[in-house]
């Protein structure tokens, strides 16, 4: 297997995290066995944002908070949300920008602190606002990344992502100067939701992470969606970790993973199980943060109450899974060994590709130039990285996935990645639309079918018992 060995030049070697920084305060509790749980959570009301944040630091967890922004705000339209905001109307997040600062501070004002770290989620492929605004605020993580907030929700040009995403990171590393540490994390891992094999998510993960590096962040989380698989999502997580420690080895990091972003199951028992597979997987892989999802996702959008069950459900699931014993041991800034709490080494990892997929595509990009805001766009414009089913014009759009029987994500076509001789191809029958509403239903019914049989092997999904498959083609969110 080919290990990168071409990287950008990083960021200043990190040394101790301020004590209030986001980094910090995941990477003590990392220390501790517990696994941070965070919601996806953003009210327009800020009353109502400021009880959210209430509850959510209030829950019997770990926990850290969630402002998500608005869509008006996540594209520049301030002018829509002044007038939303004018005439009453809800919007869908928190109009930050919007916002006069002492709005916020207040919002804010004994809910966070060095015990209650809180991170601005927004969507932004143009975030230079969204994090001037924050700053104000007395803020300093976030999330997004150059691509992932650019592909799959617009048709902003690549290039421009790119440059605003270098100017966004430059802003938040000049935090430093007045003695903060500020956190980025790539939602690179997550992109389309479920459209792309474990091996595209890592690498573009890894990507971003190293994007951040070089515009000066010491501090970074490295994101994983859950997807269909449990052991496909096992070997998908470690196989992010080496690249991590080979290619960000002076840069604070940790792992966060999110449960399943795609058709939820319908009924709160089948929900409630889905969240605590990932739970199990995010402790059994040693990442040191879960963004939940709750029992409502199918129906509606949550209410603070089930936001606070959620968080509080996925903790003792976690805390479920490290009294099992197998949990990785912790070194340093957040890198992990295979090993249990005992000390004791795991057995291998199953590998089926996952490393040497991703590897052989960070390696193609670095390739290109080790200056990354230059390699991304040509990257894509190359189909060296092609997204399937991803519509942005700056996308090949000449890879596609599928599940197999086995319910694991598959390349059926690479297009011009450089995965030749690495992926065996499949030769899958064209997706049709009933094929595809069966796909999208695949993961919702798997787990409502668990949740009415009684059966101890249907209701052990994190196990390994996988029922019947069907191809899965999730929605996005983030």
């Amino acid at each position: 297997m080919t290990v990168p060995t071409r990287r950008p030049t990083p960021a200043t070697p990190a040394g101790p995290l301020p004590p209030g920084s986001f980094g910090a305060f995941v990477s003590a509790a990392r220390a501790a066995g517990r696994l941070v749980v965070q919601p996806r959570m953003g009210m327009s009301d800020p009353r109502a944002m400021r009880a959210g944040l209430a509850a959510t630091r209030a829950a019997d967890a770990t926990t850290v908070g969630t402002i998500t922004i608005d869509s008006y705000t996540r594209v520049g339209d301030q002018a829509a949300a002044r007038r939303a905001l004018a005439e009453g109307v809800p919007l869908n997040g928190y109009p930050l920008v919007t916002y006069d600062t002492a709005v916020t501070r207040s919002v804010l004002d004994g809910i966070q602190d060095h015990t209650f770290p809180v991170q601005v989620r927004h969507g932004s492929a143009a975030p230079q606002d969204i994090v001037a605004a924050l700053l104000l605020a007395g803020l300093d993580a976030t999330e997004g990344g150059p691509v992932s907030y650019c592909l799959p929700y617009g048709r902003t040009p690549l290039t421009a992502s790119v440059e605003n995403w270098a100017r966004t990171c430059e802003l938040l590393a000049r935090t430093r100067d007045h003695g903060a540490e500020p956190h980025l994390e790539t939602f690179g891992g997550c992109m389309m939701g479920q459209l792309c094999p474990p091996s595209l998510l890592v690498a573009l993960s890894v990507l971003e992470a190293l994007f951040f590096a070089q515009h000066g962040l010491r501090s970074v989380s490295l994101s994983y969606a859950q997807q269909t698989d449990p052991a496909q999502d096992e070997e998908a997580l470690h196989a992010l970790r080496r690249l991590a420690d080979v290619l960000l080895p002076d840069v604070d990091r940790h792992i966060v993973v999110y449960t399943y972003m795609g058709v939820y199951p319908r009924t709160p028992d089948g929900a409630r199980l889905l969240l605590e597979e990932s739970a199990r997987l995010a402790v059994r892989t040693g990442a040191a943060r879960l963004i939940v999802k709750t029992a409502a996702e199918a129906h509606r959008i949550p209410t603070v109450r089930e936001n606070a069950e959620a968080l509080e459900a996925a903790a003792r699931a976690a805390e479920a899974e490290a009294a099992s014993g197998r949990v990785p041991e912790v070194h340093g800034s957040g890198r992990a060994s295979e090993a249990d709490a005992s000390g004791r080494a795991f057995g291998p990892v199953p590998d089926t590709g996952i490393h040497a997929e991703a590897s052989a595509l960070v390696q193609a990009v670095l390739e290109i130039s080790p200056d990354l805001g230059r390699a991304l766009p040509l990257a894509f414009e190359r189909g060296y990285l092609d997204v399937p089913f991803c519509l942005h014009p700056d996308n090949a759009q000449r890879t596609r996935s599928y599940l197999d029987t086995d319910g694991r994500l598959r390349w059926s076509a690479i297009g011009s990645m450089p995965l030749g001789g690495i992926v065996e191809l499949a030769h899958e029958p064209r997706l049709t639309s009933s094929g595809l509403l069966g796909a999208l239903r695949h993961v919702e019914q798997r787990f409502d079918a668990a949740a009415l049989d009684p059966s101890p092997a249907h209701r052990s999904l994190g196990d390994g018992h996988r029922p019947p498959t069907r191809a899965a083609l999730p929605e996005e969110g983030r």
